[in-house]
């Protein structure tokens, strides 16, 4: 078995050169997020100004991380990604911390939230069934620190995310090959999801380029309001850059990874900066900040505004394409973390079984989907995204700071990539991870105990990171 597994999983063939490897970044990147998070954004902000500078913020910072992220890689090409990276720097605990946490909020809470979207973008067209209010709020959770949850509000939705989770699970239980042909095409089309709407919304000439820089009096914020305006739009920019570093749990099926996974990272990442501060440009050439705060589906919106109704239904097509593949693009690579883990007897072991007949990792597929629906029945989009984003930036913030170990530890191997302008720009993102990190928790303990919202997500994303720490003694007593 074991000799199995590291053909299947650490001795992939390398096939995959620069054009699949920055298709990784952007298939990954381009999800839901550019659809759905600016209305809120802008709100947040108060400011087209801002808005749009948020997004390049985020862009730069993403691509600060994806520098660090290519000179590991480099010397650590190996299938797995950051689970590797964290075994070679802290050892086994932390790696196993980090996978529990990539199971438990990190990628399932990304996988559930687009999945949700992609729902939500099909009521466009089709009327989902709801209960009536009264049945809705029949059934209650209350979770602590997350406060009253309703599983039975927006049923039609959750059960059409679900469903397209089965589906994905199921293509990917049965066909590695098959999951990847759904990838490659979805990639294609989320780049030409994002070019088509903006230059269908600027051909129009029904927008106002004013609306760029004009705010609206009842929404501008200034001082201590404005600065955690920002950071809480900023989880939202992250949120929609997030999965560039998945082309690191590919990293060992990469053709000259020296070479190949630094200029994937950079290219991917900066089409997709490219792509998203455009599209941003466009939302607000077709609606002004306010409108756009208040829009619920703001690229069909936009695109109804300028174009008319049918403009709206073949991107709200687009859109369901592009999240779509973007579930299918987290799905499998996201599982292998899982099966890795278990195969060297840190996770469930039933987990690392490989199907003996389509020879995937079934049991770890079919584990991630139970666990990501769950989060589809208990949250919301916004929830889930600003759930996974505030822990997934901790342990961007370590793998910056393994860089500096790894240069000691590792300081004879040769580096065929270097991080420009080191130390400086890793411990500036160490910095940004680690005041965006404190931030964001303070502001959300602050806005709970001011009664201004239900849950602490921060909180919650905290704890059920920890309860990986038992399960760790837990599995290795057992081990032995």
């Amino acid at each position: 078995m074991k000799r199995f597994f590291y053909l299947f999983y650490d001795m992939l063939p390398r096939r995959l050169g620069l054009y699949a490897s920055f298709s990784i970044v952007v298939g990954a990147v381009i999800g839901s997020g550019i659809f759905m998070k600016p209305a809120v954004m802008a709100q947040q902000v108060g400011s087209p100004v801002w808005l749009i500078a948020v997004w390049v913020i985020a862009g730069l910072v993403s691509f600060i991380g994806g520098m660090i992220n290519a000179e590991i890689g480099t010397i650590l090409p190996e299938t797995g990604g950051q689970y590797v990276f964290f075994k070679k720097m802290y050892g086994d605990f932390f790696a196993f911390i980090y996978g529990w946490a990539a199971f438990i909020v990190i990628n399932t809470a990304a996988i559930a939230a687009i999945a949700f979207v992609f729902a939500q973008y099909t009521e466009f067209f089709i009327g989902l069934p709801r209960f009536s209010p009264a049945v809705e709020k029949s059934f209650v959770l209350h979770l602590p620190g997350l406060g009253n949850l309703f599983p039975l509000e927006n049923a039609g939705v959750k059960a059409l995310a679900i469903t397209i989770l089965f589906l994905l699970t199921l293509i990917n239980y049965v066909s590695v090959k098959a999951g990847s042909w759904v990838q490659v095409g979805s990639t294609f089309l989320k780049i030409g999801s994002l070019i088509l709407l903006s230059a269908l919304i600027f051909s129009s000439g029904n927008g106002d380029i004013g609306n760029w820089t004009r705010t609206d009096p009842g929404m501008q914020k200034s001082g201590w309001t404005l600065v955690m305006g920002i950071i809480a739009a900023m989880s939202g920019a992250l949120a929609s850059f997030d999965g560039w570093n998945n082309l690191g749990f590919m990293a060992g099926e990469i053709k000259d990874p020296r070479k190949n996974i630094p200029r994937g990272l950079f290219l991917g990442i900066a089409i997709c900066m490219v792509l998203y501060v455009l599209t941003n440009l466009a939302y607000l050439y077709a609606l002004p900040l306010d409108r756009m705060s208040n829009s619920s589906l703001v690229a069909a919106d936009a695109i109804r505004t300028t174009v008319g109704l049918t403009g709206g239904g073949l991107i709200a097509i687009l859109v369901m394409i592009s999240t779509f593949g973007a579930v299918n693009g987290n799905l499998f690579p996201c599982a292998r973390i899982q099966f890795a883990m278990a195969e060297e007897g840190n996770f469930f072991k039933r987990i690392g079984k490989v199907h003996p007949r389509f020879q995937t990792p079934g049991n770890a597929l079919i584990l991630q989907f139970v666990w990501t629906s769950l989060f589809v029945i208990t949250g919301s989009f916004d929830m889930l995204t600003d759930l996974f984003v505030f822990i997934t930036w901790l342990f961007y913030g370590f793998g910056a700071f393994g860089l500096f170990i790894l240069r000691k530890k590792m300081k004879e191997v040769e580096r065929p990539y270097k991080v420009w302008g080191y130390p400086v720009l890793p411990a500036i993102f160490i910095l940004f991870a680690a005041f965006y990190f404190f931030l964001t928790l303070y502001n959300d303990i602050q806005n709970y105990l001011q009664g201004k919202t239900a849950f602490i997500q921060s909180v919650y994303g905290l704890l059920l990171t920890f309860i990986g720490v038992p399960v760790y003694y837990y599995l290795h007593r057992k081990k032995g």
